[in-house]
C-alpha cells in the first residue's frame, strides 16, 4: 500500500510519508516547525502533526482544560479562540488536495487518541531514563530507543570495527 504511493507521488509528499513534520502553535511564539520529539510536547501548546496519511492535531493538557471549560466561547478569550482555530484551519488545508484522504484525529495530552502523535515521535524521554534533549516534554511508555541512543550504538560499532 505504502510503496504505491511512495512511487506515484512527489517528492515533498514522499518526504511526508518517511519524515512526518511537526508544526506547534502557542502564545508565547508565532507557529512553526518544532523537532518530532517528545521535548515539543507541553501542556501550552497544540501540534499539529502531518504524516501524510493522518493528521493529527493535539491539545497540551493547560490547552484542553481550556477547551473543556469553553472559554473559546467567551469574548475575552478572543486570542485563545483564534489559536484554538488556527491548526484546525491549517489541517483542512492541508486534506483538500490529498488522495488518499488522510485521517483526522484531533486529540487531547494523555487522552487516548494522543498515541497517534506519540507513536510518531522520537522517543528521547523514556519510562526507563530522563533524555537529555530538555527533560521537560511528555514521557513516553517504550522499548524503542532514542534516535541520539541509536546514532552513538552506531558510532561504537563503526569505531570497533
Amino acid at each position: 500500500f505504502f510503496r504505491i504511493y511512495l512511487l506515484t507521488e512527489g517528492v515533498t509528499n514522499n518526504t511526508l510519508m518517511i519524515q512526518p513534520s511537526l508544526l506547534a502553535y502557542s502564545f508565547q511564539h508565532p507557529p512553526g516547525p518544532v523537532l518530532l520529539d517528545v521535548s515539543s510536547i507541553s501542556p501550552d501548546r497544540i501540534l499539529l502533526l502531518d504524516t501524510y496519511f493522518n493528521i493529527v492535531v493535539f491539545h497540551g493538557e493547560t490547552i484542553a482544560e481550556w477547551r473543556r471549560q469553553n472559554y473559546q466561547d467567551n469574548p475575552e478569550y478572543a486570542s485563545f479562540k483564534q489559536l484554538l482555530e488556527a491548526p484546525q484551519a491549517e489541517a483542512k488545508e492541508l486534506m483538500v488536495d490529498r488522495f488518499p484522504f488522510p485521517r483526522f484525529v484531533d486529540c487531547n495530552q494523555h487522552g487516548s487518541q494522543a498515541r497517534f502523535l506519540l507513536s510518531k515521535v522520537n522517543p528521547s524521554s523514556t519510562h526507563n531514563q530522563q533524555g537529555s534533549m530538555g527533560g521537560n516534554g511528555e514521557i513516553v511508555q517504550t522499548d524503542d530507543v532514542s534516535f541520539q541512543t541509536f546514532m552513538e550504538y552506531l558510532q561504537r560499532l563503526t569505531v570497533q570495527s
